[in-house]
């Protein structure tokens, strides 16, 4: 396998360049780690030095206190940031990845950890985010809390989150990375990106890779 060398930032400020509504900023402070190219073109990103899993307390759409890494411990993980209210990349991911998690059996659907951290948490409440979660996938764990908790978590990933604001004509935006970060049930580690290009083709073909913390 050829290798190559990149920063992450650079690679995650590439992938969002496309953004519309929901925008990506990359301040230049993401960590750095090598990744690992075989000459093809593939929907994942694999990290040479994975991600450690953030260390993160928030509340669930239920209200209760929700301990990411106590709680997906030993889980193949996917982890998201992004708001209920973004109109096109948000729920396109989500959706993506819930409609290739239906393509796994029933025990392998309940091993999978898929988390959603909002990027806008003021508007974002449990019970908001509860109701929109519940039309993608009851399954998926919906995380709020304080934004400065939720950014700095975020940051550890190599994913830029700016405080939501208004946009030119008034409406409420929040402007984040649009990366999938999945992390092996062996290990715990962050080891594999996803763009905002990734379909449900690449999700459905990887998906049970991920569950084995082998690479796609």
């Amino acid at each position: 396998m050829r290798k190559k060398t990149f920063a992450v930032a650079a690679l995650l400020a590439a992938a969002t360049l496309t953004l519309s509504a929901c925008g990506s900023g990359d301040s230049g402070s993401s960590p750095v780690a090598v990744v690992s190219e075989d000459g093809k073109q593939q929907a994942a990103t694999v990290l040479d030095q994975p991600f450690t899993k953030p260390d993160l307390v928030l509340t669930d759409t239920q209200g209760k206190s929700y301990d990411l890494r106590k709680e997906t411990a030993g889980h193949p993980t996917l982890i998201y940031f992004g708001y209920t209210n973004c109109p096109d990349v948000c729920p396109l991911t989500m959706n993506n990845i819930a409609v290739a998690k239906k393509q796994l059996s029933k025990a392998e659907q309940d091993e999978l950890r898929v988390v959603f951290v909002t990027t806008d948490p003021d508007r974002d409440t449990p019970a908001a985010l509860g109701k929109w979660l519940k039309g993608i996938d009851s399954q998926v764990v919906g995380l709020t809390g304080k934004f400065a908790t939720i950014q700095a978590a975020a940051r550890t990933l190599g994913i830029s989150v700016e405080a939501p604001h208004k946009d030119k004509n008034g409406k409420t935006v929040s402007t984040h990375g649009t990366q999938v970060v999945a992390f092996s049930p062996k290990t715990d580690g962050g080891y594999l990106l996803y763009g905002e290009d990734a379909t449900v083709d690449d999700y459905t073909k990887d998906l049970p890779k991920i569950l084995k913390g082998a690479n796609p």
